[in-house]
Formats: structure tokens, sequence, C-alpha cells
């Protein structure tokens, strides 16, 4: 079950906090880094944020994270896949799949795009999966080599 969660709520964002950390560590260990940005974000910065978060529950445990960002431009609205993330004890389940097919069915959206680690394989194939495709590279000020994705909406207005 997909849920929007109130990331406001310290109870809520300490349980995206606990997904963020259980998962980022695997990332981190995956592409090989000790310093990995995403790990130093805390509670108070998920209560903070400006975006929106949606939850998988399994049982009522909270499963996997997906956090959006919506922009809105003259052109179009444009949807950025902050986070997605899975706890390990729930991998292999198609879990991140489901929540990629729940915010790619927002309406209105006619751009989906998001970024992850150049040797995040399996995120990488994820995205590709679901019609993403590579369109920039780079290195930013923390060395951990990086590309970003993006897939037009099939939407038809």
């Amino acid at each position: 079950m997909i849920d929007r969660l109130d990331h406001t709520s310290n109870v809520i964002a300490q349980q995206i906090f606990s997904v963020f950390q259980r998962s980022y560590k695997i990332e981190a260990a995956l592409i090989g880094v000790d310093h990995f940005p995403p790990l130093l974000r805390t509670v108070n910065d998920i209560e903070n944020a400006d975006s929106c978060f949606y939850g998988f529950f399994e049982n009522d445990k909270l499963a996997a994270v997906v956090e959006i960002r919506v922009e809105v431009s003259a052109a179009h609205k444009h949807l950025d896949i902050c986070s997605l993330t899975v706890d390990p004890a729930f991998f292999r389940r198609g879990i991140a799949g489901k929540l990629l097919q729940y915010v790619m069915g927002i309406k209105g959206i006619s751009l989906f795009t998001v970024e992850t680690a150049v040797v995040n394989f399996p995120a990488i194939r994820l995205y590709q999966k679901y019609g993403f495709v590579e369109f920039k590279r780079w290195i930013p000020d923390h060395g951990i080599e990086k590309l970003a994705l993006a897939v037009k909406s099939n939407e038809v207005d």
C-alpha cells in the first residue's frame, strides 16, 4: 500500500530517516564510498523539506520511500525524484518499481527526472526499465560521479 507521508510529523520523519539510513548505507557500500552525502541528512532536514514523500507499507511497516519535487513552468510540469529508497529488509520484492510507477502516474506531469551515481547499476537498470535515458554526467564537489536520467510522460493532454 502506498500513502503520502506527513514528513513534518517528527514520528513520520524519524521513520523516513530510518529507511534512508539503512538503504543509503547499502548504496554507499555498493558505490564504494565512505562519505555519502545522503547519510548526512537529519530528521530535522526531512521535517523541513519542501518536497513530498510517499511511502510503501508492508504489514504496517514503512518498507520504502520516494521523495519528489514538482516544478511548474510555462513550458511544462516537471517531477524530480529526489530519492527512492527501499529498506534492505524489503529488497528484491519489486517495491521500488511500484513506487516509481505510482509517481509516474501523477497526472499533468510532462517530464520525470532522477539522479544517481554512475556506478549504481541496480538503480540505473530500474529507471531504464521505465524508459528513462541518460542526459547528463558530472562530478559534484563531493567527488561521486553522477548521472541524470529523464523520461517524458506518455500522458496526452
